[in-house]
């Protein structure tokens, strides 16, 4: 009898050790691969995110589950979507940048919102964190972590800061995908225009690829500074938040074609100043306005959209909208 349960142990823990070899890497752990592997996996992730790429009709679901505040009542599901071109704007190989290009209206007259924008970077040093209120600040990505590893950066309508995390793209059953560290981010329109208890998302975002496009889901706890001033942040609600990326191009993507080549030079400035101001500062103090994001993102959308329209010369305008960040981080201390 002994003998007996003295094989089946030593058949378990040999069991144990064999999953523990064979199984991927946890997220949080460093990743170690042979040269000729990480050279393998950095070309498979550069496909991946340049696959993120093209014409889609998307669809926003968002959804407040549970609530984690005694007496708080989650809100209704939202449900919105629409028509979305992504281009891929900066490739240098390590660093691959995707700009987005929302189209609504009808097919003959379109107009289009300059959206948000990607930046991935290949293991980075750095990356520039949200800290809450009008602050954002440059991070360094715990060394560890750097190896084999992607940064994704998001920013604002107007090219200011919204949020940025690392994590690895990996394949779990049969699924591509990239997960996030936890992550710090304010308040999103749909929530800002409510003034709402809370003042920031902490979660973790996803993206995946699907054999007709990409998903980017977020697992987002909405948070407040507690009542007692200790600064320490608790928990109001759950969100989770499911965007889904569908190929489709039967809508006028040629509206957002041209929007791009006539403001791409003017919006390339917007993003070396935005730059210029957190290499210098160590990172970004901006107002928000709740309505549009930064205090001063809907000048910047302006002077864009009179460059298009022919209103508004893209010499002046530029120089305009650099003096407006200027100006803003000035009075934020940035």
């Amino acid at each position: 009898m002994m003998k007996f349960a003295k094989t089946t142990l030593l058949a378990s823990l040999a069991s144990v050790a064999f999953a523990a070899a064979s199984a991927p890497a946890l997220a949080d752990d460093p990743i170690e691969r042979s040269a000729a592997a990480e050279q393998a996996a950095f070309q498979a992730d550069r496909e991946t995110i340049l696959s993120m790429a093209g014409d889609f009709k998307v669809t926003f679901d968002m959804r407040e589950s549970t609530a984690w505040m005694e007496g708080y009542e989650a809100l209704e599901p939202k449900l919105s979507g629409g028509y979305e071109s992504v281009r891929v704007i900066e490739d240098t190989g390590t660093k691959i940048v995707l700009q987005h290009l929302l189209v609504v209206g009808d097919e003959e007259s379109p107009y289009v919102v300059k959206h948000w924008r990607q930046d991935w970077q290949y293991e980075p040093d750095t990356i520039l964190t949200y800290e809450g209120g009008d602050r954002w600040e440059m991070t360094p990505v715990p060394e560890a972590m750097r190896a084999g590893r992607w940064s994704q950066t998001v920013w604002q309508v107007d090219d200011s800061p919204r949020y940025a995390g690392w994590g690895q793209w990996e394949t779990t059953n049969g699924v591509k995908r990239w997960r996030s560290n936890w992550t710090t981010r304010p308040l999103a329109r749909r929530d800002a225009v409510r003034d709402p208890i809370y003042d920031r998302y902490v979660g973790i975002n996803r993206h995946q690829i699907t054999p007709s496009g990409w998903i980017h889901w977020q697992d987002n706890t909405k948070m407040m500074p507690a009542e007692d001033g200790s600064g320490e942040l608790v928990p109001v609600v759950q969100e989770y938040v499911l965007n889904t990326y569908e190929r489709f191009d039967d809508y006028n993507v040629a509206a957002a074609e041209a929007y791009w080549e006539q403001t791409a030079d003017y919006w390339e400035a917007v993003r070396a100043e935005w730059d210029k101001v957190a290499e210098a500062n160590g990172g970004i103090r901006i107002a928000q306005q709740a309505q549009y994001g930064t205090e001063i993102a809907a000048k910047l959308l302006e002077l864009a959209d009179a460059i298009r329209t022919g209103e508004a010369e893209s010499d002046e305008a530029t120089a305009e909208a650099v003096a407006l960040i200027e100006a803003g981080t000035a009075r934020s201390g940035g």
